[in-house]
């Protein structure tokens, strides 16, 4: 009978995670399967007249009606730390030599802060998710594999789902125009910061060096033990 060990069994990140790496701006997992990512912006509904919320409904139902392929919205909200802007703030009003506009300033940072308080203030980013399945690379099944190399060379991968994932990102920039949205894709640099951020969570995010600085895959960078 095997004795317990009092060593800790550790693992980092990467175990957990299927993303092997990001080469060209796409997402390359371990199944050989590949994803784009599509930043956004957004529309305050509830401020439209009621006109305008009928067209944005019609030309977002046309978008949805206009896609032949999966697609995957992600919406991602982070408490915000506005303690720069409340220290911005206080210096205006340090300096400001007008009592009026100086009581005014003190006036609007402790309303700042009292809605702070009573209400988190919340940041909110919206991503577009294109998938690239590795069946379309000619893989039988892209389910339930244990292997851990991928079944084609990186740039091969790379080159093929680039020919699929282009037409469909250029397709749904158009649509989004139509409702008045801004969309862009995400480049290698902002994938690593987005997932450095959502493993790594603070309340003002990291920006990280120069991915391309790196020699080792972008998952490896990642990984903390547990």
């Amino acid at each position: 009978m095997a004795q317990p060990t009092s060593a800790p069994i550790r693992a980092t990140t990467q175990s957990f995670i299927d993303i092997e790496d990001v080469v060209d701006d796409i997402i390359i997992l371990r199944d050989g399967s590949a994803v784009l990512i599509i930043e956004t912006t957004a529309v305050n509904f509830g401020l439209l007249a009621e006109e305008e919320q009928d067209s944005l409904i019609y030309a977002y139902a046309s978008l949805l009606n206009s896609l032949s392929f999966p697609l995957q919205i992600v919406i991602m909200s982070k408490r915000m730390d506005i303690s720069s802007y409340i220290e911005m703030v206080e210096q205006q009003e340090t300096k400001q030599v007008n009592s009026i506009i100086k009581e005014r300033l003190r006036r609007y940072k402790e309303f700042i802060l009292s809605v702070v308080k009573e209400n988190r203030v919340l940041e909110k980013k919206f991503y577009l998710v294109i998938p690239f399945s590795a069946l379309e690379l000619g893989i039988k099944s892209a389910f339930g594999t244990k292997s851990k190399k991928l079944p084609f060379p990186k740039d091969y991968i790379v080159s093929r789902a680039k020919t699929s994932l282009f037409p469909k990102r250029d397709h749904l920039l158009r649509q989004l125009g139509r409702i008045g949205l801004k969309g862009k894709q995400l480049t290698t640099q902002e994938i690593v910061e987005l997932f450095y951020n959502i493993y790594n969570p603070t309340l003002t995010g990291e920006r990280l060096g120069e991915v391309a600085g790196y020699t080792k895959p972008f998952v490896e960078g990642l990984g903390r033990n547990l």
